[in-house]
């Protein structure tokens, strides 16, 4: 016999509810270098077959340095996913309610980018709230490339 549970065998072992996030908490997301493979997956995924985004001297005789990467190969990465967010929240995640995001600069073949979430609003419910993240993404250059906004629906801590 063992003292094994698999329902202890969690990154976080703490489960967070709704009211565990503060207004300025933030969670970092893995940094990424954008690699031809990054590329060809994203290409794959997308169906997306525009030039710019596989073809070097496309982008070259354009007056680009490198291949350009779509919006949402840049926005797949702040996906909370990447992160411990949705370990946070295994018991008490509703649901995925809305994402927002402007592209500020051009992110290329090579460029490394590092994405990050932070908690920008807390609106209770009666048994439910809506935190919204802020999603930021730099590059190298300290440039920011993106910014937006995710919403998500948490459980409130359960009563008794």
């Amino acid at each position: 016999m063992t003292d094994f549970d698999p329902t202890q065998h969690r990154m976080i072992p703490a489960q967070r509810w709704f009211e565990d996030f503060v207004v300025s908490e933030r969670f970092v997301l893995p940094s990424r270098t954008q690699t031809n493979a990054v590329f060809a997956a994203f290409q794959t995924a997308s169906g997306d077959t525009h030039p710019v985004h596989y073809d070097v001297e496309y982008c070259r005789s354009r007056g680009m340095p490198h291949l350009l990467a779509h919006g949402f190969q840049t926005l797949i990465h702040t996906a909370p996913g990447a992160g411990l967010f949705p370990f946070m929240v295994e018991d008490s995640l509703v649901g995925f309610l809305e994402q927002s995001s402007r592209f500020l600069k051009p992110v290329f073949a090579d460029d490394t980018i590092y994405p990050a979430l932070e908690v920008t609003e807390l609106v209770p419910g009666r048994t439910t709230g809506a935190v919204t993240l802020k999603s930021t993404v730099f590059n190298q250059r300290k440039e920011l490339v993106l910014e937006g906004t995710q919403k998500f629906l948490i459980r409130r801590r359960p009563t008794g």
